[in-house]
C-alpha cells in the first residue's frame, strides 16, 4: 500500500536504513545485482522473503541450471561463470570427490542431463554466502532475510523509501531501488505500471499470441522437492490428503494433454503429439539415447558416481518436471488467502507424485523425500518455482519477433541458420534459450519455439514513467512469450548485474537511467564499463547447431 509522506516520514525516523542502492529480493537477480553495485562501491541493503537468498538456485530448489551450450566459453557473464566454477571448487575442497571426477572438463556435480552443470541448493547458497560475507563484515552490505515489502513512498515518480517487514518494521531509503522479488511485488506498491499474462496480438503483433489479452493467463508454477532412492527399504510417505484427486486429474489443457497429469507420458512441448517418458532411480547413466527420457537421470542434483563410496551411497534428483507444474490457480494480484491455497495445493500435488511413485506408479518404494537438502521440515522447497512475474511497461519491450527464429526468417526471407536475434545498441547483456512456456492457468498446453540467441536491451530494465526503480528478474520489459526464454538462471543473473551496475553509475553520476540510455555518450561509457566487468553486450559468430 502507499502511506503518505508525513507518516512514512515518521517510520524512517523510527526505523530506518539508508543504503545507496535498495534491492529488494534476494533470488537470482537480486544477488547478482546486490554484488554488481558492493562491486562498484555502493552502500547495500538487500532483503530476501525467505531465509535462504539465491532465489532458483537455492530456495526454489532448481539448482539444475537450465543453460544453453557455449556456457562455459561464452554468453554469460563473467561473474556467473565464476559462481558457476566456485560451486565446482567448494564440491573438491569440501566433499570426498573421485579422481576421475576431478580430472573431468567440464566437470557436473550433479551429472544431470539437463545442461552440463547440476548441483545441490546448499551448495549454492554456500557459495553465495562466501561471496557476500566481506561485504556484511565491512558493513557495506545490510541483509535481511525472512523480509518482504509491505509499502512505499512514492513522489514525482520516484520511490522515496519502502516499508518491510521482517523480525521487525523498517523502513529503507535509497537513491536507487532494485525490484528482485519473485513475483515483482514493488511494481504495485509502487504504482508503477506492469503487465500481466498474455498480452493481444493486436498490442504486440507477436504470431503466438492470443488475438485478445489474457491478463489472468499466467505459466504453471512448481513445488519442486528433492528425492534420492535407497533400495530395499520402505520411505513410502503418508497419503497426502488430495491423493485421490491428482491421481485421477485429467488436464483439461488446448491442445489436450495425452494422460492423466501422474503418469509417465505428457505432451512434446514443441510438437504437442504424446511423449513416452521413463523412470528409473537405480540407472545411473542415459544409456541408449533412443530410449524414452528417464525423468531421474535429467534433473539430477548429486551423482554418486562422482564421489568415493563411502560417501555417498545414493544419487538425488530434482522432482521438477510436467507432472508437477501447477496451473489450477494464480499468485499474481490475488488476495493472500488464495495465494496461501494454491501454494498448499501444489504442495499437495507434489506429495502426491512421489507416494505415486512409491505406490501405484511403480512401486519405488525406496524413494526419500530429501528435507535436509531443501532446508525445510516438509522436504518441499521453501519457495514456489516461479516462472512468470508482473512485468514493467516498459522503455522498450522484447517481442516474440526480435527472438524467434522461425518469426525472423518469415521477415527476413533468410534460414535461421543464417540470423542472429535482433540486434540492439543498448545490449547489456546476452542470453540464449527456447522460448519455453509451460502450460498455464488459461488452459494453455506448451508454448515451444526455437529462438536465436538474444541480447539484453537496457530499455527493458527501465520502466515509461519511474525514474528510480529498477527490475532485475522475471519482471522485465518482455512479453508473456518472450518471458518464456529471458527467465532461466544465466539470463536473470545478467539482467541483475546490469541492473546493479546501472543502479551504480546512476548514483555515481548523478544520471537517471533514462538518461544514460537516451544519450549516446553515456551509453557507450556505461557499456565499456560493463564489458570492463565481464558483461559481454554482443554475441561472437557462431555456428550452425
Amino acid at each position: 500500500m502507499l502511506l503518505s509522506r508525513r507518516v512514512f516520514l515518521g517510520m524512517m525516523a523510527a526505523r530506518g536504513l539508508r543504503a545507496d542502492v535498495a534491492v529488494i529480493g534476494g533470488g537470482t537477480g537480486g544477488c547478482a545485482a546486490a554484488l554488481a553495485a558492493l562491486r562498484e562501491g555502493m552502500r547495500v541493503v538487500m532483503t530476501e522473503e525467505t531465509g535462504w537468498i539465491g532465489g532458483q538456485m537455492t530456495s526454489q530448489a532448481v539448482s539444475a541450471f537450465d543453460e544453453h551450450p557455449w556456457i562455459e566459453s561464452f554468453g554469460c557473464t563473467r561473474a556467473y561463470r565464476d559462481f558457476r566454477n566456485a560451486i565446482r571448487r567448494y564440491y573438491r575442497v569440501h566433499y570426498p570427490v573421485t579422481e576421475e571426477a576431478r580430472a573431468r572438463t567440464p566437470w557436473n556435480p550433479g551429472g544431470g542431463l539437463v545442461s552440463n552443470f547440476t548441483c545441490e541448493p546448499r551448495v549454492a547458497l554456500r557459495v553465495l554466502e562466501d561471496l557476500f560475507a566481506p561485504y556484511i563484515s565491512s558493513g557495506q552490505l545490510t541483509l535481511l532475510t525472512r523480509t518482504v515489502a509491505s509499502a512505499a513512498d512514492v513522489s514525482n515518480d520516484k520511490v522515496r523509501a519502502v516499508s518491510v517487514k521482517g523480525a521487525s518494521t523498517l523502513t529503507i531509503e535509497a537513491p536507487y531501488f532494485i525490484d528482485a522479488t519473485e513475483l515483482g511485488d514493488l511494481l504495485p506498491l509502487t504504482r508503477t505500471e506492469y503487465v500481466t499474462g498474455f498480452e493481444s496480438q493486436k498490442t504486440t503483433g507477436e504470431p503466438s499470441a492470443p488475438e485478445r489479452a489474457q491478463p489472468d493467463n499466467e505459466q504453471a508454477f512448481t513445488s519442486c522437492f528433492v528425492a534420492d532412492y535407497v533400495a530395499g527399504e520402505d520411505h513410502t510417505i503418508d497419503r497426502p490428503e488430495e491423493y485421490a484427486f491428482w491421481r485421477d486429474y485429467f488436464p483439461k489443457l488446448a491442445p489436450a494433454w495425452p494422460a492423466r497429469l501422474l503418469s509417465w507420458k505428457m505432451s512434446n512441448p514443441v510438437t504437442l503429439e504424446p511423449r513416452d517418458l521413463r523412470f528409473d532411480p537405480s540407472e545411473q547413466e542415459r544409456g541408449d539415447p533412443s530410449r524414452p527420457l528417464n525423468l531421474w537421470l535429467y534433473r539430477r542434483i548429486a551423482a554418486r558416481s562422482n564421489f568415493t563410496a563411502s560417501s555417498r551411497q545414493t544419487d538425488a534428483s530434482l522432482i521438477n518436471w510436467p507432472q508437477n507444474d501447477y496451473w489450477l490457480g494464480r499468485l499474481i494480484d490475488v488476495p493472500p488467502e488464495e495465494f496461501a491455497r494454491h501454494v498448499k495445493r501444489a504442495k499437495q500435488l507434489s506429495l502426491s507424485l512421489l507416494y505415486w511413485m512409491q505406490t501405484d506408479g511403480g512401486g519405488w518404494k525406496g524413494l526419500r523425500l530429501r528435507p535436509d537438502i531443501c532446508g525445510t521440515a516438509d522436504g518441499l522447497a521453501m519457495y514456489p518455482y516461479i516462472r512468470e512475474a508482473r512485468r514493467i511497461q516498459a522503455e522498450f519491450t522484447v517481442l516474440e519477433q526480435h527472438v524467434s527464429a522461425a518469426a525472423l526468417a518469415k521477415v527476413t526471407g533468410k534460414p535461421p541458420v543464417e540470423l542472429t536475434a535482433e540486434q540492439f545498441s543498448d545490449s547489456v547483456g546476452l542470453g540464449s534459450y527456447r522460448i519455453d512456456l509451460h502450460p498455464t492457468t488459461g488452459g494453455n498446453n506448451y508454448l515451444d519455439v526455437s529462438s536465436l540467441p538474444f541480447q539484453i536491451p537496457l530499455g527493458a530494465l527501465i520502466p515509461k514513467r519511474m525514474e528510480n526503480l529498477i527490475p532485475a528478474s522475471k519482471n522485465t520489459g518482455t512479453t508473456h512469450i518472450t518471458n518464456g526464454c529471458y527467465r532461466l538462471h544465466p539470463v536473470e543473473w545478467n539482467i541483475g548485474e546490469a541492473a546493479g551496475m546501472l543502479a551504480a553509475q546512476a548514483v555515481r553520476t548523478s544520471n537517471p537511467p533514462r538518461r544514460i540510455r537516451r544519450n549516446a555518450a553515456e551509453l557507450a561509457r556505461f557499456q565499456n564499463q560493463l564489458r570492463a566487468r565481464g558483461i559481454e553486450t554482443h554475441w561472437p559468430k557462431l555456428q550452425p547447431r
